[in-house]
């Protein structure tokens, strides 16, 4: 097995973070019915994985920092962009 290449690793990491945060905004479209948008946060979720795919195949650990980056995009999507307005509760929060 060779070496990490930490520059590789990062890459994969922001690659698969934003992948994952570009997969929730085409979900969204999606549900709402934007087909423009949709097709559009398709394209660029498809430029973006193609970077994991091509960097972690060639070394079966930068699936792990993929994971990672995984994760990191779907957290941070779902934390910073899906916020409800101010003074509106979230979605399924207790009533007061």
């Amino acid at each position: 097995m060779s070496e990490i290449n930490p520059l590789t690793a990062l890459g994969v990491v922001l690659a698969t973070a934003a992948t994952d945060a570009v997969y929730v905004m085409f979900t969204s479209a999606v549900i709402a019915r934007r087909r423009l948008s949709a097709a559009s946060w398709s394209s660029v979720w498809y430029m973006l994985s193609s970077f994991a795919v091509i960097s972690y195949t060639e070394n079966w650990i930068y699936v792990g920092f993929a994971a990672i980056g995984s994760w990191i995009g779907a957290y941070a999507s779902m934390t910073f962009l899906h916020r409800p307005p101010a003074g509106q509760a979230p979605i399924g929060s207790a009533p007061e």
